[in-house]
C-alpha cells in the first residue's frame, strides 16, 4: 500500500507540474507573440523578442512553439494585448508589483484585485510602490561562462551598469535603454546568456517571519496562477527553510 501510495503521490506531483510548465509555456509564447507583432519577426532586429526566446530556451520551451509564437504574430487575427502594470501592498506590508498581458483590461484587473483582496492584500494606485524599486536591465550568465574579472571588464566595455558574480553565475545590470546593447556584445563574446530581460529590482527588502512570509508566497502564488500575469516582483526576504517547504 505504501508504495501505491508513492506513486499516486508522484503522479499527482507530475501532474501539477506539466499543468503549471504548461501555463508557463502558454506565457512564454505570448510574450514572444506581442514582442514579434511589435517590432520585426526576425529576433536579430528585435531585442524584445530575442530576450522572449531567450526566455523561453532557459525554460526548455520546444522550437516549434517558438516558432510557431511568431508565426501567430503575423496572422491577421492575432489579439490585440495590453500591457498593464499593477502594483499593491501585501501582508507585512511587502510592496508588490505585477505586469500582465491581457486582452480584456476589465476582467485582469477585477481577477488581479480579487487575488491580493483574497490573500491579505490591497491593490493601490499605479505609482504606489514602484518608488521603491528600480527598473533595470539584467543579462545573466552561467559561472562557467567567464571569471569574475572577464565579466566585469566586458560588462563595464559594453556599457553595463555592475556586475555581480558568485557561485551561482554572473549577473550583468543595464539600464533599460542599453539592455539590448549590452547583451549583444556579451553574447558575441561569452555566447548566448541563460537570461536578457528588464526586471523591477527592489532598492531595499523587508525581512519577514515564517507566517508573513508564507502568506506573501501563497499570494505571489496565486498571482503567477493568473493566465494574465506575465512577472511578480517584490520586495521581501524569508528563510531558505519556508521557500523549500512552501516549494515541496
Amino acid at each position: 500500500m505504501a508504495g501505491h501510495s508513492q506513486f499516486k503521490n508522484i503522479m499527482h506531483r507530475k501532474g501539477r507540474q506539466d499543468k503549471v510548465r504548461s501555463k508557463l509555456f502558454g506565457k512564454l509564447a505570448r510574450e514572444i507573440t506581442v514582442s514579434a507583432k511589435l517590432g520585426l519577426p526576425d529576433p536579430a532586429f528585435n531585442p524584445r523578442l530575442r530576450a522572449a526566446i531567450i526566455a523561453a530556451r532557459a525554460e526548455n520551451m520546444p522550437k516549434d512553439n517558438i516558432d510557431r509564437a511568431i508565426k501567430k504574430s503575423q496572422g491577421a487575427d492575432t489579439e490585440s494585448y495590453d500591457e498593464i502594470r499593477y502594483e499593491g501592498y501585501g501582508p507585512g506590508g511587502v510592496a508588490i508589483i505585477v505586469e500582465a498581458l491581457t486582452d480584456n483590461r476589465n476582467r485582469t484587473a477585477g481577477e488581479v484585485r480579487a487575488i491580493f483582496a483574497k490573500n491579505g492584500g490591497n491593490l493601490a494606485e499605479t505609482g504606489a510602490v514602484s518608488f521603491m524599486f528600480s527598473h533595470v536591465g539584467i543579462v545573466e550568465y552561467d559561472a562557467k561562462a567567464a571569471s569574475a574579472d572577464a565579466m566585469l571588464e566586458a560588462a563595464i566595455d559594453a556599457g553595463a551598469e555592475d556586475v555581480v558574480s558568485n557561485d551561482d553565475g554572473h549577473q550583468v545590470i543595464t539600464t533599460p535603454d542599453t539592455l539590448a546593447d549590452v547583451s549583444k556584445a556579451l553574447e558575441t563574446k561569452f555566447g548566448e546568456p541563460r537570461k536578457s530581460s528588464l526586471l523591477w529590482k527592489p532598492q531595499n527588502t523587508v525581512a519577514l517571519d515564517d507566517e508573513s512570509g508564507e502568506k506573501v508566497l501563497k499570494l505571489i502564488e496565486s498571482l503567477d496562477d493568473s493566465d494574465d500575469v506575465q512577472n511578480v516582483y517584490a520586495n521581501f526576504e524569508v528563510s531558505d527553510a519556508l521557500v523549500a517547504r512552501m516549494s515541496a
